[in-house]
């Protein structure tokens, strides 16, 4: 204790020999005096802090029982003071008796506006100044948190109390931290906060509305999205925000107003969708904001050096993200656009990918590319993701450019796939790492249909990488209840099932998505390289995958689509590996079984309004848009498979399809049956006689005769009547 200056070790000395809390009160004022000084060191406090023990400041702060010759506001004062100067010290800010101390900071904080505080607001900023001293390190920040420090500084603000700014940092330090475990179930909290601050940045014209602009923008990116999107009903900071961000897109503004204004709106927009530039009902905002965003990419990205470039990562990432939900819902075709809005429109985002292009190439030939920094790696994961989304609507532009390019934007989508799938195995940690693969999906879909981009995917064993995504989006997708202990089994037994969070529904939604473009790149892969498509041990393995998983799925609506895409992969690939198949291997039957289900409950008479009226049935009709094709496509492949694997024919017998077409089609009124309904049912059953004996006989006894009249299947009567 050598370091600890004289008149600290003095001081020490008078708290210890004090007898009574009096005595120690009135040492208490000249320790104030000291801890403020600048000869009281880090050693100094802490002898300070032992001498007069924690428990009496305790006392000051919480007790009624306490000398009557000061108002009890001036020993909370005394207390606060000394313990704001020993906060500021991290051995001291971290101890456990001041860390259980949070719970009475925060009473005071919350008693702000009560009038016994009105004389002393001192007292409230000192317990601030501790909060945030004590918020500055891990275990204070974690006790923060288990005491619902955010739902009750959320509160705070919500409710304009004093020093309320002092609260809003608080929330901001700690959402920054702990993400979206920052919020509970209930979002009443949230949705409080961020109406009052929303109302604040709308109303205010100086420059705080930017400063709350960034605020906004760090605490909406860390909501319990599902939860808050399904209570927004009443809620009017949507509006607010919209109000307030049109207010700025309007007026003239530079780079330190419109770079905290991209950023909310950015995140406004992954929280709320792209339906939230629409709020008005014009698509006056929307295009204001594009143009703003292509602008500002265009120049950021414009011939600098790529230091430069890589400084302003998070502006550009804002604006990559706008642009990116501006391009898919300009895909959907629900904006209507006038020709000369059309033409700039296309102008400013062509402008701004051909500089992402520029920037990209130039990273592909830099150090920077193996840069192990997360922000310059983020921001490469941001530049192709963001080209990505642009490929996958530009199908012609810059072609020979982007197959240059192709490979280094595969291996950086790939390294955040696998990125992804060891976070996915790990504990979970964090925010779900950037992936960029799955961005990048519809874009490949195109790409698999052209001969040089197909050949720079196989080169780079594109298709492994593919197989192993489809597993993942798969193991989401097919949520299953997490195993139950055996020692609990028992205990448990009567308790309901469980189902996926919201946040697990939202997963498993955009799973289902993934799945499907990777169903389409896949099926084409082995349409156009029917060969690789045989041989390849890839191959080998997709189709064992899918036969393997396809009869495990859910028969559940959401999973409808996803079915009828493995489905008929299956198919396809079956057609090429026939060779390999052997009889009866009975993961092939319960794919086929499987199959057959999905191609079976297409179409019926039952659900008609009309009793001869053959329709989609009421299961497929809410997705027949994307499975009308598929069923075709299935229906047709099903047909090349047969002569090549003609045992599957006993699937088709066994189950009653073949005899359930008939007499379906039997009673479906003439010339009503459209065309290609009835030619991909003529072809699978004329398919069926040709490979099965037995088939000629059930077909005959459904009335296969008069089937064939009615819908003249010229084809299948001559194979079944002859001439």
């Amino acid at each position: 204790m050598t370091d600890v200056p004289e008149p600290v070790r003095k001081c020490a000395n008078l708290l210890k020999g004090t007898r009574s809390d009096t005595e120690k009160f009135a040492a208490l004022f000249m320790v104030t005096k000291l801890v403020k000084g600048k000869d009281c060191n880090s050693a100094g406090k802490k002898l300070l802090f032992e001498a007069i023990g924690f428990p009496f400041l305790k006392k000051l702060l919480v007790s009624k029982d306490l000398p009557n010759d000061c108002p009890p506001l001036v020993y909370k004062s005394v207390a606060l003071s000394i313990l704001t100067c020993f906060c500021q010290e991290e051995e001291l800010a971290t101890h456990k008796d001041i860390i259980d101390a949070i719970p009475t900071l925060l009473e005071i904080v919350e008693q702000a506006d009560d009038e016994d505080y009105e004389d002393n607001l001192i007292v409230v900023s000192e317990a601030y100044s501790c909060l945030k001293s004590i918020a500055s390190y891990e275990p204070g920040q974690q006790a923060l948190l288990a005491t619902g420090a955010i739902p009750k500084m959320s509160q705070i603000y919500s409710a304009q109390s004093f020093q309320t700014d002092e609260a809003l940092h608080l929330i901001v330090l700690l959402v920054n931290k702990f993400g979206v475990a920052s919020w509970p179930e209930d979002p009443t909290a949230f949705h409080a906060l961020i109406q009052r601050i929303a109302l604040d940045m709308e109303t205010d014209h100086t420059d705080r509305k930017y400063e709350l602009c960034r605020i906004l923008a760090d605490i909406l990116i860390t909501c319990r999205r599902e939860i808050v999107i399904n209570s927004l009903e009443g809620q009017i900071w949507p509006e607010s925000l919209f109000k307030g961000c049109g207010d700025i897109l309007k007026a003239k503004i530079g780079p330190k107003q419109r770079d905290p204004a991209l950023h909310l709106i950015a995140t406004t927009l992954q929280v709320l969708g792209i339906q939230w530039a629409f709020m008005d009902e014009q698509k006056q905002f929307f295009l204001q904001l594009l143009q703003l965003a292509a602008i500002e990419v265009r120049m950021q990205m414009d011939e600098k050096k790529l230091e430069t470039t890589f400084k302003q990562a998070d502006l550009m990432t804002c604006c990559f993200l706008i642009l990116e939900q501006c391009i898919e819902y300009m895909a959907t075709d629900q904006l209507d656009l006038e020709p000369k809005e059309k033409q700039t429109t296309y102008t400013a985002l062509k402008g701004a990918f051909n500089q992402v292009m520029a920037v990209l190439t130039r990273v592909s030939q830099d150090k920077i590319r193996d840069s192990a920094n997360p922000r310059d790696k983020n921001f490469v994961f941001a530049i192709v993701r963001v080209l990505s989304a642009w490929l996958a609507q530009e199908t012609t532009a810059m072609r020979p450019a982007i197959y240059k390019i192709l490979p280094f934007m595969l291996k950086v989508a790939n390294e955040s796939f696998h990125d992804l799938k060891t976070w996915r195995a790990g504990p979970k940690e964090g925010a779900a790492p950037n992936d960029v693969l799955r961005i990048m999906l519809p874009a490949l879909c195109h790409f698999a249909v052209e001969d040089e981009a197909r050949r720079v995917l196989f080169t780079h064993k594109q298709d492994e990488v593919l197989l192993e995504s489809l597993e993942l989006y798969f193991s989401i997708a097919h949520w299953k209840r997490p195993p139950i202990p055996r020692a609990e089994r028992l205990k448990r037994m009567n308790e309901p099932d469980p189902v996926p969070t919201p946040e697990q529904q939202a997963e498993m939604k955009v799973a289902r998505s993934a799945i499907v473009a990777l169903c389409n790149i896949l099926m084409n892969f082995t349409v156009l390289e029917p060969k690789r498509a045989e041989d390849g041990a890839t191959f080998a393995s997709l189709l064992k995958f899918v036969v393997e998983n396809l009869p495990e799925l859910k028969d559940t609506p959401d999973n409808l689509v996803i079915h009828g895409n493995l489905a008929v992969l299956g198919l396809l690939l079956l057609k090429q590996q026939s060779k390999k198949v052997k009889q009866n291997d009975f993961s092939i039957c319960r794919y086929i079984q499987a199959t057959i289900r999905f191609l079976w409950d297409a179409y019926n008479i039952d659900e008609s309004n009309d009793p001869t009226a053959l329709v989609v049935s009421i299961a497929y009709k809410g997705y027949w848009s994307d499975l009308s094709e598929l069923w075709f496509l299935g229906m047709q492949t099903m047909c090349g498979v047969l002569p090549l694997v003609p045992w599957l024919s006993e699937f088709a017998l066994e189950s009653g399809w073949a005899e359930g077409i008939v007499k379906t089609l039997k009673k479906v009124k003439i010339g009503t049956l459209p065309a290609n309904v009835k030619s991909a049912y003529e072809d699978f059953l004329s398919q069926l006689v040709d490979v099965n004996g037995d088939v000629v006989a059930v077909l005959k006894k459904a009335d296969a005769l008069r089937v064939c009249r009615n819908h003249r299947m010229m084809d299948l009567g001559k194979k079944l009547f002859g001439d």
